[in-house]
């Protein structure tokens, strides 16, 4: 059985909320025991012990002003070269080290256009695991800017606008470990199966369990 740690702390887009239904979309479909922590604000330090055995960790936080112990916790993590799978808000998951968007997720978060149509997606690497047998859908909410990835990073999808184009979901490898991570994850997008199962496809992916 996977160990998977969920963070959520993402508090403009209810990650609690959103995270709960991926939750028991898992629970009901994969191999996979998820483990949810949550901050109830910027400033919260809730215990973050479950780090410890996760297999995978999932960060779907928002600028939370996490620092001492419980920073070097996570920084520790991703140093030892441990898959990280980030959702949307993860591009600036910690104000105390947003760093972590070029370090770790290869990202190069510029703010977002403003809210208008839904964000048509392309793939870019049909034949990848995580975008197996997932049918076609259109995602919610703002498209995020990331006009400069890091040089290792492998895109997987393109979001579309009228006006814009943008990566929207990509992988790479940080200290030998993978990494998956999307910019998409507006709570609309959690309504949507195909959307469920894109997340859980990349949590097996960066597993190395398919």
């Amino acid at each position: 059985m996977l160990n998977l740690c969920m963070l959520s702390g993402s508090f403009e887009y209810d990650s609690e909320e959103s995270l709960t239904t991926l939750k028991s979309y898992i629970e009901k479909n994969y191999q996979i025991q998820p483990n949810l922590i949550v901050y109830k604000s910027e400033d919260d330090d809730p215990s973050l012990e479950e780090i410890f055995d996760a297999d995978v960790l999932l960060v779907y936080t928002r600028r939370l002003n996490t620092e001492g112990e419980s920073l070097n916790l996570i920084q520790s993590y991703c140093e030892q070269g441990k898959p990280i799978v980030g959702i949307r808000t993860a591009s600036h998951a910690y104000q105390n080290w947003l760093e972590f968007d070029k370090t770790v997720l290869g990202g190069d978060y510029q703010g977002h256009y403003g809210h208008g149509p839904t964000v048509r997606l392309e793939d870019v690497t049909q034949s990848h695991p995580i975008l197996s047998d997932i049918p076609e859908f259109v995602s919610y909410g703002s498209l995020y800017k990331n006009p400069s990835l890091s040089v290792d990073t492998s895109v997987l999808l393109m979001g579309h606008t009228d006006e814009n184009t943008e990566p929207v979901a990509w992988t790479r490898l940080h200290n030998g470990a993978r990494i998956f991570y999307t910019s998409l994850g507006h709570q609309k997008d959690f309504e949507l199966e195909p959307f469920l199962q894109f997340l859980a496809q990349g949590i097996l992916w960066v597993a190395e369990q398919i």
